[in-house]
């Protein structure tokens, strides 16, 4: 079993979107979760969908996934005091669900719509050949890394250098054996899944993704998203 886990548990502070949490604000009469979520749909290979939300959002969730049909979204369940530890409660409710020894799940940023059904079916055939799947992109600019002064400690290759953006994915028995041994330690803030298990020296597996696939986090980046899609709808529109 394919399983997406749609993380969808921040407030979007950073919006200043009067209130409304990022994942819910509308493009084109739809919200951007409801975008995301759409791709897993549209994707034979995936068989059910996992949505974690801000707790006092999911009977609005809920709504949506009848509104729009999303008949894959088989649990709703709320985020933790964490990013880390928000997917983790959807791991949980994925283990639930889960067939099998060899169940795949795909963690995936609710506010990153700008992905399609093959990049979805790439995930899934690495992790199958190689055991992870990081969707990354080579990095266009050099990459520095600073030490505790902000100096710049070391200049790095940038023919190495990829940036680390999602689905992220494994199998569902070996996030969730680091995720618990994790959290029994006390580390419950991991800056995210390929961090995590790169922790644990997890040998990590990159699936090149497109560029587009931003977060949106701020204004900008929604404005970027709306362009994004209006461009795509003309070219589709007008066989560009």
């Amino acid at each position: 079993m394919n399983i997406g886990l749609i993380f969808a548990g921040g407030v979007g502070s950073r919006m200043r979107s009067k209130g409304k949490p990022k994942q819910f604000l509308e493009v084109h009469s739809k919200p951007i979760i409801v975008h995301t979520l759409e791709v897993f749909e549209n994707n034979p290979e995936i068989d059910v969908t996992v949505v974690v939300c801000v707790s006092d959002w999911i009977d609005y969730m809920e709504k949506l996934v009848e509104k729009f049909s999303l008949k894959k979204v088989k649990a709703i369940v709320p985020g933790g005091e964490t990013g880390q530890l928000s997917i983790f409660n959807g791991l949980e409710a994925a283990e639930k669900i889960a067939s099998g020894q060899d169940d795949i799940v795909l963690i995936h940023d609710g506010v990153r719509p700008l992905i399609d059904v093959p990049l979805l079916s790439s995930n899934i055939k690495t992790v199958k050949e190689k055991g992870t799947a990081i969707t990354s992109v080579a990095a266009k600019e050099t990459v520095v890394l600073i030490n505790d002064q902000e100096e710049i400690q070391e200049v790095v290759d940038r023919t190495r250098s990829y940036i680390a953006k999602a689905p992220q994915s494994f199998y569902l028995k070996d996030i969730l054996e680091v995720q618990r041994d994790a959290i029994s330690k006390g580390i419950t803030n991991a800056i995210d899944s390929s961090t995590l298990m790169g922790m644990y020296n997890r040998k990590l597996t990159i699936v090149e993704g497109p560029y587009e696939n931003i977060k949106i986090t701020t204004p900008d980046d929604f404005y970027t998203f709306k362009a994004l899609y209006d461009a795509k709808e003309n070219a589709q529109i007008y066989g560009l």
